[in-house]
């Protein structure tokens, strides 16, 4: 069974950064399409990034510039790193596939707000 562990969410200033980690077990991580995706209070989820196993990257509009995704598959880990905080950032922060394969973990949430 895939499990999925969200962290390093929090309440932070717009403008500011954080860190947000994904640690997956039960799966081959390397070999998989890992991906991040948000939902906001009373918004579907959506997926704002994803890492192919090449290593490739591709991110929609509204983060482009500011999210950088990356993983360490040593660790099972996938990353993204948020610079520039804005308001509509808030939200839960979820990993999964691109095609939200696995079961949804808890989530990790954001907050931007001064």
């Amino acid at each position: 069974q895939v499990q999925l562990v969200e962290s390093g969410g929090g309440l932070v200033q717009p403008g500011g950064s954080l860190r947000l980690s994904c640690t997956a077990s039960g799966t081959v991580f390397g070999i998989t399409s890992m991906g991040w995706y948000r939902q906001a209070p009373g918004k579907q989820r959506e997926l704002v990034a994803r890492i192919y196993s090449s290593g490739n990257t591709n991110y929609a509009d509204p983060v482009k510039g500011r999210f950088t995704i990356s993983r360490d598959n040593a660790k099972n880990t996938v990353y993204l790193q948020m610079n520039s905080l804005k308001p509509e950032d808030t939200a839960d922060y979820y990993c999964n596939t691109p095609w939200g394969s696995y079961p949804w973990g808890r989530g990790t949430q954001v907050t931007v707000s001064s």
